[in-house]
C-alpha cells in the first residue's frame, strides 16, 4: 500500500475546512519557512479511499474479538464519545474563570465522589495522563508522607514477581530499591517471603488484586496487614479493576493508595496513543500530599479550586485529559449501581466460560476459578510440536481474532492471558474457543503452516528481531 505522501499530483487539491471564523494574522517574515512543507497533493476521492483502505487494515473491538489479557479491550458505548462532544466541554479552556465552567468542575467532583464510592478512597487527583503515570503519582504520595514523617530510610518498594511490568519501573523512577517476591504454588503471594522481605526500611507494597494470573488473593487482608505493620503503605494497581468493581472496594482491602485506569475499566477508548486517565485516590491521611488543585464546592457552586496543603506540586497540567472524565462518567452514570455489579460479574463469568470450555486441551496455569481472565501455558504442547504461543497467536489473526497477551506473566512458561470482557456475547466466544480448538489440533497435524502463520491478513510474519532492531519508521522523499 502506498504512503500518502506516494499519491497525488502537483497542483491537484480538495476543499474540506470552511471559511476562517477568525481575524487573519500577518506573521513576520523571520518565522516563516523558506520553503513550503511538502504535503501531498491529493484529490478529496484519493484521500477518502486512502484512510477508508487503512482503516480496513486496523483490527480493533469493532473488528472483532480482542481477548487482550489485563487491557480489558471491550467495547466502549458511543454516547460516551457523544458526550465528551459537546460544545460545553470542547469549547473551554482551563484558565476561565471558574464561574463560566461550573459543569465541567462538577464532572470532576461528580466523577471523584463515584469513583470513591466505588473503591473505598476518599480523594482523587485527576492530572495522571495514563496508569503508569499514576503509579508514579501514588508512590510519589508515598514518599512525600514518609518524608513528611522524617522517615526517609525507608527506601524500598516490595513487588510480586506476578506484578505489571509498569510496577517495579515506576518505583525505580521515584527512586526506590525494588524488593521483587515469589508468587507461591498457588499463584498469589508467598507470605512468608513478604513476611522476610517487609522491614524498618519498607516504604511500601504495590499490588493488583486480583493479581495478573486472574486470582483474587485470599490472603489479601494479611498482605496488607504484614505490611502495614512494618510501617509501609499499600498501593493497589487498579489495572484489574473491572473484575471486582461493585463488589470489594481496595479501600476495605487495606489499600491506602491506588490509580484508576479510566480509559480501561470504565470504558473510554484504549490503544492508539491515548489520550488516557489514571486518576489517583487516597485513604484521607494521605489526601494533604496530592498534586494539583480539586474543585471545592461551596454555597455559589465550584468558585474555589483547592491545593493540597503538602502538595508535591503537579504532575501535568490543571486536570489531566478532562474529556476522557467525561466520557467515564457517562459511561458509570449510565450503568448506575445495579450496572456496575453486572458489568464485573459478566467479565468474571465469561473468563470461566472460556476457562472451562478450554481445559480439556489447553488447561489454565492456575486451575482455579479466575476473575475477569486466566492464563493458559502452551509449553507442553510447544515440546510436543514445537509450536510456540507465538505461532497460536499468528494463527488467530487468520480466523479474524486479536490474540491474547503473549509470554506474560513471566512467571508461566509460553504463557497466553485471555480475557474476553463483560461485553463479549456466548456466539463470539464459542467462535473464539472453536478456532482454539482447530489451532490445537493443527500442531499435530501439520505444525509447519502454524510456523507460517498469518496466511489470510495483509502482511505476513514479518522478522519482528529485525522490526525492533531497525524500524522504518520516516517517510524519506525520493531525490
Amino acid at each position: 500500500m502506498k504512503l500518502i505522501f506516494e499519491k497525488g499530483a502537483e497542483g491537484r487539491k480538495l476543499s474540506i475546512f470552511g471559511a476562517s471564523d477568525v481575524p487573519a494574522v500577518t506573521v513576520d517574515d523571520q518565522f516563516l519557512r523558506k520553503e513550503a512543507p511538502k504535503l501531498p497533493q491529493v484529490s478529496e476521492q484519493e484521500l477518502s479511499r486512502h484512510y477508508s483502505a487503512l482503516e480496513r487494515r486496523a483490527h480493533g473491538v469493532n473488528n472483532g474479538f480482542y481477548p487482550l489479557g489485563s487491557c480489558t479491550m471491550k467495547y466502549n458505548p458511543s454516547v460516551d464519545e457523544e458526550t465528551a462532544a459537546l460544545p460545553g466541554f470542547t469549547a473551554i479552556h482551563p484558565l476561565q474563570d471558574e464561574k463560566t465552567v461550573q459543569g465541567a468542575l462538577k464532572v470532576i467532583a461528580l466523577m471523584e465522589k463515584k469513583l470513591s464510592a466505588i473503591t473505598g478512597m476518599e480523594q482523587f487527583t485527576f492530572q495522571p495522563a495514563a496508569g503508569a503515570h499514576g503509579e508514579f503519582t501514588g508512590l510519589l504520595v508515598i514518599k512525600a508522607y514518609h518524608k513528611d514523617r522524617g522517615d526517609e530510610k525507608r527506601t524500598k518498594i516490595i513487588v510480586p514477581d506476578s506484578a505489571h511490568g509498569t510496577n517495579p519501573a515506576s518505583a525505580a523512577m521515584c527512586g526506590y530499591d525494588v524488593v521483587n517476591i515469589p508468587s507461591g504454588a498457588d499463584g498469589c503471594v508467598d507470605l512468608e517471603a513478604l513476611k522476610a522481605a517487609v522491614g524498618e526500611d519498607t516504604a511500601g507494597l504495590m499490588l493488583t488484586n486480583p493479581n495478573t494470573v486472574g486470582i483474587f488473593d485470599k490472603n489479601i487482608q494479611e498482605i496488607t496487614r504484614i505490611v502495614h505493620e512494618a510501617g509501609g503503605l499499600c498501593y493497589y494497581d487498579g489495572a484489574n479493576l473491572n473484575a471486582i468493581m461493585g463488589i470489594a472496594r481496595p479501600g476495605d482491602m487495606g489499600f491506602d493508595v491506588m490509580h484508576i485506569n479510566l480509559h480501561k475499566t470504565f470504558a473510554t477508548p484504549h490503544g492508539g496513543g491515548g489520550p488516557g486517565s489514571g486518576p489517583v485516590g487516597v485513604k484521607g491521611f494521605l489526601a494533604a500530599f496530592l498534586p494539583g488543585q480539586r474543585p471545592v464546592e461551596g454555597e455559589d457552586g465550584f468558585l474555589h479550586m483547592q491545593t493540597p496543603e503538602k502538595s508535591y506540586g503537579s504532575i501535568r497540567s490543571f486536570n489531566g485529559n478532562f474529556l476522557v472524565v467525561v466520557k467515564a462518567l457517562t459511561y458509570v452514570t449510565m450503568l448506575g449501581r445495579e450496572g456496575v455489579l453486572e458489568a464485573s460479574r459478566n467479565a468474571v463469568l465469561n473468563a470461566n466460560y472460556m476457562r472451562k470450555m478450554l481445559e480439556d486441551i489447553l488447561p489454565a496455569a492456575y486451575p482455579v476459578t479466575c476473575m475477569h481472565e486466566f492464563v493458559i501455558s502452551l509449553d507442553k504442547l510447544h515440546k510436543e510440536t514445537g509450536v510456540s504461543a507465538l505461532d497460536a497467536a499468528k494463527a488467530l489473526l487468520d480466523y479474524g481474532i486479536h490474540p491474547p497477551t503473549m509470554y506474560f506473566p513471566l512467571i508461566v512458561h509460553e504463557a497466553l492471558m485471555i480475557e474476553p470482557t463483560e461485553t463479549e456475547t456466548k456466539e463470539t466466544m464459542d467462535e473464539a474457543i472453536q478456532a482454539i480448538r482447530e489451532i490445537y489440533e493443527m500442531a499435530y497435524q501439520d505444525p509447519e503452516q502454524l510456523h507460517q502463520a498469518p496466511h489470510h491478513t495483509v502482511i505476513g510474519r514479518p522478522d519482528e528481531v529485525k522490526a525492533a532492531r531497525k524500524p522504518y519508521l520516516r517517510y524519506q522523499e525520493e531525490a
